[in-house]
C-alpha cells in the first residue's frame, strides 16, 4: 500500500511539473511576442520612411535595379572635392556639391554626407547645407517639387515625396532605403538665432536617370 501511494505521489508531482512548464512556456512565449511587436512598432515610429519592401520578400521595382554601383562611380570623390551640382527648379538655384559635411565643405556649398551613397545610386544619398547660405529658401520647396543632381555619372532627377521636421539629433534621416532616395537637410527654424534645435528634411525619390 505504501508503494502505491509513493507511485501515485510521484505521478502527481510529474503532472504538476508538466502543467507548470506548459503554463510557463505559454507565458514566456506571450511576453516575448509582445516585446517583439512592441519593438517593431517602436522601430516603425522611429523609421517612418522605411518602405514595406525592407521587411518583405518581394523587392520593389527601382529605377536603379540595372545600374551597377561601380558603373556609376568607378572612382569615388575625395573629401572636400566638388563633384556635382544640385539644381532646385522651384528656387532656380544651382548649387555646388562637395564630398563631406564638415564646416570646410558647408562654407563652400552643399555637403554630401560621406557615409551615404552617391547621387544616382540605390539607397539613401544625404545632402546638407546651411539655412543661412545655400538653403536660405529651402522652406519654399515641398512635396511634389523636383531636385536634379548632376555629377560625372549623369543627371539624376528626384521628386520630393515627403517633408519632415525632426530634432537636431534625429538619426532616422540617414537610415538605408530600399530604393534610390535623396535626402536634403538643413537647420530649422530658418529664422532661428544660434544653434537651431530642429532640422528641415526633404525626402525625394529618383524618377529619372540619364547616365553619361
Amino acid at each position: 500500500m505504501q508503494s502505491f501511494y509513493k507511485g501515485r505521489t510521484g505521478r502527481l508531482v510529474l503532472l504538476s511539473l508538466s502543467i507548470g512548464l506548459i503554463v510557463f512556456g505559454l507565458w514566456f512565449s506571450g511576453t516575448n511576442s509582445f516585446k517583439l511587436i512592441k519593438g517593431y512598432m517602436l522601430y516603425k515610429s522611429e523609421h517612418p520612411d522605411t518602405e514595406v519592401a525592407e521587411v518583405s520578400n518581394t523587392p520593389k521595382k527601382d529605377i536603379t535595379d540595372k545600374i551597377n554601383r561601380n558603373d556609376l562611380y568607378p572612382k569615388r570623390p575625395a573629401k572636400g572635392e566638388e563633384f556635382g551640382t544640385l539644381y532646385i527648379p522651384k528656387l532656380d538655384a544651382n548649387l555646388p556639391i562637395f564630398h563631406g559635411t564638415d564646416e570646410d565643405e558647408l562654407e563652400k556649398g552643399v555637403g554630401h554626407f560621406a557615409g551615404s551613397v552617391l547621387p544616382g545610386e540605390k539607397d539613401n544619398s544625404v545632402l546638407s547645407g546651411h539655412r543661412d547660405t545655400v538653403f536660405r529658401k529651402l522652406g519654399e520647396v515641398g512635396k511634389g517639387d523636383l531636385l536634379t543632381v548632376t555629377t560625372s555619372a549623369g543627371q539624376f532627377t528626384y521628386k520630393v515625396r515627403k517633408v519632415r521636421i525632426v530634432d537636431a539629433d534625429d538619426r532616422t534621416i540617414i537610415v538605408p532605403k530600399p530604393r534610390a532616395t535623396l535626402t536634403v537637410t538643413t537647420c530649422y527654424p530658418f529664422d532661428f538665432i544660434g544653434d537651431a534645435p530642429e532640422r528641415y528634411i526633404l525626402i525625394a525619390d529618383l524618377i529619372e536617370a540619364k547616365q553619361i
